[in-house]
């Protein structure tokens, strides 16, 4: 998959989102566009492979004459998704809540230009699933309306940011107030 997400702020300060999705395996070109944090705008069409790399191209030299640019990731945030296990390396089950939350995630980062999914990872008795993203409070609210999901346990869920060049200095952002400091491992 071939990825372009841009970025761009109005006069009232508001960041909008443009992104191009292109999928090799179903050789389809997705548009979308929008707020950050709302369900954008979007446009899905058949592209053979040879076309697609003129269509990016054009989407990225258009995009940027309309002042979008992509935001490089130091200027973006971690906010990371953590899930309490209930054994120390994870179980069957934790590695679905692993797959399900993810794919929860993605989907519903893609359609509103909150960002992406970058990677998980197993810590002791945790599931952390780090999301590279744009605005740290819009994203932290999409978390909260996505993983509610009744298969993606909730009520196992805390959530912390940080900058990307700053990994150390985590905050919590859910449950508030904090109990205890938010720590990776």
């Amino acid at each position: 998959m071939v990825t372009i997400r841009m970025y761009k702020r109005d006069e009232a300060g508001v960041l909008h989102f443009r992104e191009a999705l292109y999928d090799e395996d179903e050789g389809q070109l997705m548009l979308s566009s929008g707020p950050v944090g709302y369900e954008g705008s979007a446009k899905v069409q058949d592209v053979a492979p040879d076309a697609a790399e003129g269509l990016l191209h054009a989407f990225a030299v258009t995009s940027e004459e309309e002042g979008y640019a992509e935001i490089d990731p130091a200027d973006q945030h971690w906010v990371i998704v953590q899930y309490a296990l209930k054994t120390a390396d994870g179980t069957e089950r934790d590695r679905y809540l692993e797959h399900k939350a993810t794919q929860a995630i993605s989907s519903y980062f893609l359609w509103r230009g909150l960002g992406e999914v970058d990677h998980t990872e197993f810590a002791p008795r945790k599931l952390n699933i780090y999301c590279l993203v744009p605005d740290v409070n819009k994203a932290v609210a999409g978390l909260k309306v996505v993983l509610r999901d009744p298969l993606l346990d909730f009520t196992k869920l805390t959530i912390g940011s940080a900058p990307v060049a700053d990994l150390t200095a985590l905050k919590q952002r859910y449950p508030l107030p904090a109990k205890r400091p938010f720590t990776l491992a």
